[in-house]
């Protein structure tokens, strides 16, 4: 992109005093127009706003922002307020990496995506909106143009947050028609954009991640000849309907306009659907009983824990984690063959998860913790990884990758020291005290 308001080479003056030298047009939105730039600290992403909507509102908003000094690096959070002498004004934001890709691109499959990493980003989402709601701020604008992923890892990225406001805070932006809750589509007296409202979005946002559609978006949307403005109020507030709500089926979707939605929430596992049921039920009904985030985080985090891989084809498959039969492929329809796996229980409070030990598994330093504020996938956090024995393919042990010494107990009753990147082998019934009393133990089919 070559035009726009402000050409590369002019100069701006941050609050602080110091000069920004704009580099070239980024892109543009609804509010305003992203630039490059150049800044004493280095190269930065500057939101420039349009003239109409540089008000002393939306300033009063970015002000407060980036007062509130966020450094999470999910969000590319605004940094400072940058001005020039005719009024207009913008802010400063680091620049999104090449690596994050749009989720619009995401949902039409344009990289080949595993359940693993859309799980993973499905947990980071919540964790992020979780991390700013605990704040007592709002998103308000929770939809697939806000927030980037990662698809070789799943890590996110949330953008344009100059969105947020603090709770309760009114402003002009309600959100995206597509994503928001049925009481802001209709206007209700009293309803405006909040952490409750965030939720619906939310949900909405993982339903289209997980399930590749939208939620409401059936048979009833096929029968609606324009879907204009008056059209999309009906769709999504004043007669919404979820496509799988298990008291109405008139608004399923067509088995041959929308057969991936059918396909994607057939393998769905129960818990997962259930909590879509839930959000899409009572939740369009009653605010106050929206699905949380930390529900979310932690039946995300519980499915993630026990994918199966198949052993003809090697797709993932999610499963339930409570659940012992394994279920057949959904790519394949041959029969998964379920691994041996890890039953890690946490004290105080005392917690229960259950860890598949495929080829790849990995625990990580949140499967020590019963409530963690943050799932953290990379090689850094990992505490003990399956090794196959080099010179005994096809026997395995869990290797220490902690730096904690671990004590295995095996079902004779004797015991083994497990210093760090040492490895027990696996056998049924194997107990091992993990650190801080959590115990991990071994059971097969």
């Amino acid at each position: 992109m070559t035009n726009g308001m402000l050409s590369a080479g002019t100069t701006l003056t941050a609050e602080d005093g110091r000069s920004i030298t704009v580099v070239g047009l980024l892109g543009a939105g609804g509010q305003g127009e992203v630039y490059r730039t150049r800044t004493p600290d280095g190269e930065r992403a500057l939101k420039w706003y349009y003239p109409g909507c540089a008000t002393d509102q939306q300033l009063q908003i970015v002000e407060d922002l980036v007062g509130r000094g966020f450094t999470d690096k999910r969000f590319l959070w605004p940094q400072q307020v940058v001005l020039d002498d005719a009024g207009g004004f913008g802010y400063l934001m680091g620049l999104r990496p090449d690596r994050f890709r749009g989720l619009p691109e995401l949902f039409r499959r344009q990289w080949p995506v595993q359940y693993q990493e859309l799980l993973t980003a499905g947990i980071h989402m919540v964790e992020a909106y979780k991390a700013l709601h605990s704040r007592g701020v709002a998103y308000r604008d929770i939809s697939w143009g806000n927030i980037f992923f990662d698809p070789a890892n799943g890590d996110v990225l949330v953008c344009d947050n100059d969105n947020a406001v603090v709770e309760g805070a009114v402003s002009g932006i309600s959100g995206t028609m597509e994503f928001m809750a049925p009481e802001l589509v209709r206007g209700d007296d009293g309803a405006i954009p909040s952490t409750q409202t965030d939720l619906h979005s939310l949900a909405v946002l993982l339903f289209m991640l997980l399930m590749n559609h939208h939620p409401l978006k059936g048979a009833a949307e096929l029968r609606i000849r324009c879907l204009d403005e008056a059209a999309e109020k009906k769709l999504y507030g004043t007669r919404p309907v979820f496509v799988f709500d298990p008291d109405d089926a008139s608004n399923r979707p067509d088995r041959l306009e929308q057969p991936t939605v059918l396909a994607t929430w057939g393998v769905a596992p129960p818990a997962l659907q259930k909590l879509f049921v839930h959000s899409f039920t009572e939740g369009l009904k009653e605010p106050a009983r929206r699905v949380r985030e930390s529900q979310w985080r932690d039946t995300l985090s519980k499915i993630r824990d026990t994918i199966v891989v198949c052993a003809d084809c090697g797709r993932q498959n999610m499963t339930e984690p409570d659940a012992w039969t394994a279920p057949t492929c959904w790519s394949c329809g041959k029969a998964l063959v379920r691994p041996a796996w890890l039953v890690v229980t946490t004290a105080h409070p005392r917690t229960v998860r259950t860890v598949r030990l495929g080829r790849e598994a990995r625990l990580y330093a949140h499967h020590l913790e019963a409530e963690p504020r943050r799932h953290d996938f990379s090689d850094a956090a990992v505490i003990a990884k399956l090794s196959e024995n080099p010179k005994r393919p096809g026997q395995f042990g869990l290797t220490n990758k902690s730096q904690e010494i671990w004590h295995a107990r095996r079902t004779d009753g004797t015991t083994q020291r497990v210093e760090p990147d040492r490895t027990v082998p696996l056998r049924p019934g194997l107990a091992v005290d993990l650190g801080n009393g959590v115990e991990a133990v071994v059971h097969t089919a």
